[in-house]
């Protein structure tokens, strides 16, 4: 038996197709039943399990377990506790409080888990290294940053374009090159682009990303969320104690270390109070995008042009 948790769905997907591929490596012609557990009596359960008269080995996949029926449960927790070695069950759920005790119940029987987490961001170019090798590429830090603000935080996509740029790479390694070649146009209507002129004080080139990125189509929560991420990052690298090593810098503001070259040029010009300001103007633009104010792009215009001038500052 295989428990999935997680909110992340491309992990969670991904995790059951590999219990899926691992049975019928050995098993040519598995049975796979893919059933919602809101749906699941106890006959349809028994029948689930049981020998297969058209399979030597079958795998039932139950989505959605915290919506598992109640009277259901001691006879899962039963399953549990005896599986059958001709059926894989594989019982996904989508995290959350709700059915946490079934979980808690399953994890004392000792079934293996796969936990489905999102990485954070700082954590994405590792994602995206990890994804190239897995298809038999290499890349380097700077060039698997760039395709994580080419094409954003969805993993699915991110892992769609390592396999594309492998693909298409004849066996050389993915450069920044490449992937601007592929993903440039995108690339300039990002968030983080957004983030980076605004954080540098570049007022034109911030309000031009600005509205180039909202006519393209980029959610402006997510704009709120690029420049936060990048102010709470400056601010932990401006309070950091002096003389850290690289790595246990890194460690500490949470970034990549690559990242804190990058921090060092955006710390320049910039003060605690000017900070404050910024963060302050970014937390009043988040409220204004989720509902507080009727107009999104007057919002993040305001808070560009706040942050900008903070910049500086004294």
């Amino acid at each position: 038996m295989l428990l999935v948790t997680g909110a992340e769905s491309f992990l969670a997907d991904r995790a059951v197709r590999s219990a899926i591929a691992a049975v019928s490596k050995d098993a040519p012609g598995v049975e796979a039943t893919d059933v919602d557990a809101a749906t699941l009596d106890i006959g349809v359960f028994a029948e689930l399990t049981g020998p297969s008269l058209f399979a030597s080995e079958r795998v039932l996949v139950m989505r959605s377990l915290e919506n598992l029926p109640s009277e259901m449960v001691p006879h899962l927790l039963e399953y549990a506790g005896s599986p059958s070695d001709d059926v894989l069950a594989v019982l996904v759920h989508s995290g959350g409080q709700k059915g946490k005790g079934v979980l808690d119940k399953l994890r004392k029987a000792s079934v293996n888990e796969v936990v489905a987490t999102a990485p954070k961001a700082w954590e994405l170019p590792q994602f995206v290294a990890g994804e190239i090798r897995l298809h038999g590429g290499t890349v380097d830090e700077g060039a698997a940053s760039a395709l994580v603000d080419a094409v954003g935080h969805d993993l699915r996509a991110l892992a769609g374009a390592c396999s594309q740029l492998v693909s298409d790479s004849g066996g050389q390694a993915v450069t920044a090159e490449l992937i601007g070649q592929y993903f440039g146009g995108r690339a300039e209507v990002t968030s983080f682009a957004v983030a980076d002129a605004a954080i540098a004080g570049r007022i034109e080139p911030a309000l031009e990303q600005l509205r180039w990125a909202l006519d393209c189509g980029v959610a402006p929560v997510l704009v709120t969320s690029a420049m936060a991420g990048g102010l709470r990052g400056l601010a932990k690298y401006s309070s950091a104690p002096s003389g850290m090593r690289e790595a246990d810098l890194a460690r500490e503001i949470g970034v990549p270390p690559w990242k804190l070259k990058q921090l060092k040029q955006q710390s320049r010009g910039w003060t605690p109070g000017g900070l404050a300001t910024a963060i302050k103007a970014v937390a009043q633009a988040d409220a204004d995008v989720k509902g507080a104010s009727g107009d999104a792009g007057y919002a993040l215009e305001r808070m560009v042009l706040t942050i900008t001038r903070a910049h500086g500052r004294r």
